[in-house]
């Protein structure tokens, strides 16, 4: 999942050699932290917050699959 998540913001942004994905496991579900560039943060959210909701059901798709739930916050 941490692979995925990495390949497809890489793909969204300018500067892909500032992005860092963090995650922690809390119960039942893994929580993930990506950080980008600060003029990176607007392409990850996209309008309305169209592109993070749907980098949000890919990560759910991609967990739902091995059993687990994901959930994807993006910080500066």
């Amino acid at each position: 999942m941490k692979e995925f998540l990495e390949f497809i913001a890489s793909h969204l942004v300018d500067h892909p050699e500032m992005i860092s994905l963090d995650h922690e496991e809390r119960e039942d579900k893994i929580v993930f932290r990506l950080h980008v560039a600060e003029q990176d943060v607007g392409k990850v959210i996209g309008k309305k917050g169209r592109t993070a909701q749907s980098l949000r059901v890919l990560l759910a798709a991609v967990a739902a699959r091995q059993g687990k739930r994901a959930i994807l916050e993006i910080a500066e």
